[in-house]
């Protein structure tokens, strides 16, 4: 598959940000520069992350190869209507229907100009996202119809369970069902155009900064951040939030990172291991601060257990269940009772939240799982 065929893939999937780093790579070919079809994809890919003005540049460069593309003329109408200029919005829709008189986006845009075309009306429809219904459509998103698909799959499955086992209960045991339905609305969360052209910290002096990322690379993180929450991987985003915390991006970035952290819920063994995103010992060993707020499972051994009353402190040794090797050794701490009662002279699986003080690892337990003990 082609760069620019994979870059039409990603933007059906909406994947917005993914398009313009693989359409920018350095590693394409050349002659995808002088392609009308490369302008118009980056376009229209930065259009709807709100990057009107590199969107404004792609359809320029499209437009001094193919001037007479109803789809390219749409997007730059659109353009010309965001900024408040309805006059040459108008006449880009006109041509467009000189070449296309059935254009279904054309002719809505027309009518709501018509109906709609005060300046006050327009900056209000613009500021509540109505305008991106005249945006180029996308098509039907496969990856919807993917979670479609497997959501009725899901229900045939648990219908013939029903239809062919008496108790329920007993027919799902151990059956897993694919997740369905959207999580909470960050739509709120989305930065600004404001703000992405403001991506970086203006003033470093005074800070320390352990990334420093161009203004592509806080995008893509943040654009990261949002759409791993979406997919139900709180230890993918809380990666990408710790990595903009940690760089030079904005503080408006930044705060609204950290907002994106508050929606998150805590996954259990059975999710990290589902979504692939339970972290290993060494990776968390070498950057600290990019996994702070991570949720891990890790097995091994304990040793060195305080209960005091208020609390259970001990320290676990990371890998260490068969009791073959160490990876590490780090402080485990359960605040919240019932403590838990874990035999040191068995190997033992605790779900922990990541902790760091003055650069070393903590682990905040929240569950742990220990195999009966067998009878000799």
């Amino acid at each position: 598959m082609s760069p620019l065929e994979k870059a039409h893939s990603l933007l059906q999937r909406r994947k917005f940000s993914h398009v313009i780093s693989l359409l920018e790579s350095g590693r394409n070919p050349e002659f995808y520069r002088e392609s009308f079809d490369y302008f118009l994809t980056a376009g229209i890919a930065c259009l709807y992350l709100g990057d009107i003005g590199n969107a404004g540049v792609y359809f320029q460069r499209a437009r001094h190869i193919r001037m007479t593309d109803p789809t390219l003329l749409c997007a730059q109408a659109v353009i010309f209507l965001i900024r408040g200029y309805t006059d040459k919005a108008i006449n880009y829709y006109v041509d467009v229907l000189d070449y296309d008189p059935d254009n279904k986006v054309a002719l809505d845009a027309m009518e709501f100009i018509r109906t709609h075309g005060s300046d006050e009306e327009l900056y209000k429809a613009v500021d509540a996202g109505e305008i991106k219904r005249f945006y180029p459509p996308l098509g039907v998103n496969p990856d919807v119809i993917k979670r479609i698909a497997l959501s009725v799959l899901a229900g045939v499955v648990l219908a013939f369970l029903i239809f062919n086992f008496g108790n329920f209960s007993r027919a799902i045991r151990g059956v897993k069902f694919p997740v369905s339905g959207s999580r909470a609305d960050l739509s709120s969360l989305f930065l600004s155009v404001d703000e992405m052209g403001n991506a970086q910290k203006k003033d470093l002096a005074g800070g320390v900064y352990k990334y420093i990322l161009t203004d592509s690379q806080i995008k893509k993180s943040y654009d990261l951040a949002m759409s791993n929450f979406q997919n139900y991987r709180e230890n993918a985003s809380q990666i990408e939030i710790n990595r903009l915390l940690n760089s030079n991006a904005s503080d408006a970035i930044k705060a609204k990172a950290n907002m994106i952290s508050t929606y998150f819920k805590e996954p259990t063994f059975d999710s990290l291991s589902d979504y692939n995103d339970n972290i290993e010992y060494s990776d968390v060993a070498k950057e600290p601060e990019l996994y702070l707020g991570c949720m891990v499972a890790w097995s091994g051994r304990v040793s060195n257990a305080v209960t005091d009353g208020s609390s259970y402190r001990c320290d676990l040794l990371v890998g260490y269940e068969n009791m073959e090797r160490v990876d590490g050794f780090v402080p485990l701490f359960f605040e919240v009772a019932p403590y838990p009662a874990i035999d040191g002279e068995r190997p033992v699986k605790v779900l922990a939240k990541i902790q760091v003080e003055n650069g070393k690892i903590l682990l905040r337990g929240r569950a742990v799982y220990q195999p009966v003990k067998r009878e000799r």
